[in-house]
């Protein structure tokens, strides 16, 4: 009898986050269900930028509207083969573009939504941190 009362202390206390009576509204979902594919393949978006250095990467292509491979990997501290890696990966997940000049490669952001969506991870993760 102590046990099943723990237990339902325990699982009471850990479980405040979600309501206490499952019911939902039918409406609703039939109008949000359907919209729900529309994210698909966008989380590889995320998963690309959830990277430390690709993230540093776009920040810094969000300061200068395009960088040399050799200055990237000069602002995050690697080597060109580590930049190049990184930068190819973005390209590849059409957040970044690049161009070719002589012997040298640039890079830049694919348009100004990857520009606004790094911008706004930033600003929002700034207020998070003022926020604690």
């Amino acid at each position: 009898m102590k046990v099943s009362i723990v237990s339902e202390k325990v699982i009471k206390k850990a479980n405040k986050d979600t309501c206490d009576t499952f019911c939902y509204d039918e409406s609703l979902v039939q109008r949000v269900q359907p919209e729900i594919e529309k994210v698909e393949g966008v989380e590889l978006i995320f998963k690309a930028l959830s990277d430390a250095t690709r993230m540093k990467i776009a920040y810094a292509l969000t300061l200068e509207k395009e960088l040399c491979v050799c200055d990237v990997a000069n602002i995050i501290g690697s080597t060109t083969a580590t930049a190049s890696h990184h930068l190819r990966l973005l390209r590849n997940m059409k957040l970044a573009k690049y161009r070719k000049e002589g012997k040298l490669v640039f890079y830049s952001l694919a348009d100004d939504h990857v520009h606004q969506l790094v911008s706004m991870a930033l600003l929002h993760s700034k207020d998070v941190d003022l926020n604690r």
